[in-house]
């Protein structure tokens, strides 16, 4: 049997899972955190950050700063930079990991399996075909190819001195 070495698991397996902690979206304020907490870029109603437990390498989200959980909610300009925010991550992730598509979308409530359901978010996960296989079915596991600090410096230089789509 081969091992498979997944160590930033770690950080989610003994995490503090109490609920009434902080949310981990709520980050208007720490802008000197962004490398330790894995944020890619900055607009001034919303944020580009990886997924710390991504379903495949370079999946990202988009996050409005307002701590909201449903769509209604936002206003016009939040709207606007959230997906032009979506369009600058597609267009990262297509220059500098090359997907051949994206699986891109947002789960709104947990009935519809949002994990973070009180802070609205999207996916952006750049698929490869044959990017999956047995893993997930037999091992109930996902292989990810390359570290997470590796993909956010990857990810960083690709999103410096970017601007909106």
């Amino acid at each position: 049997m081969q091992p498979l070495w997944a160590p930033w698991r770690m950080e989610y397996i003994t995490a503090d899972k109490d609920n009434t902690a902080q949310c981990v979206f709520c980050v208007a304020s720490t802008p000197e955190q962004d490398r330790e907490r894995q944020i890619l870029y900055r607009g001034a109603h919303a944020f580009v950050v990886m997924n710390r437990y991504p379903y495949a390498n370079g999946h990202l989200l988009v996050v409005p700063y307002r701590h909201l959980a449903d769509l209604p909610e936002l206003t016009a300009p939040e709207r606007g930079e959230l997906f032009d925010l979506v369009c600058l991550a597609q267009q990262v992730l297509k220059e500098t990991m090359a997907p051949q598509g994206f699986n891109m979308g947002l789960n709104l409530g947990v009935a519809a399996g949002a994990g973070i359901a009180a802070h609205l978010h999207w996916h952006i996960v750049p698929r490869w075909q044959g990017d999956t296989n047995f893993m997930p079915v037999v091992g109930e596991l996902r292989v990810i190819p390359q570290h997470l600090h590796r993909t956010y410096e990857l990810l960083a230089a690709a999103f410096a001195g970017r601007s909106l789509c």
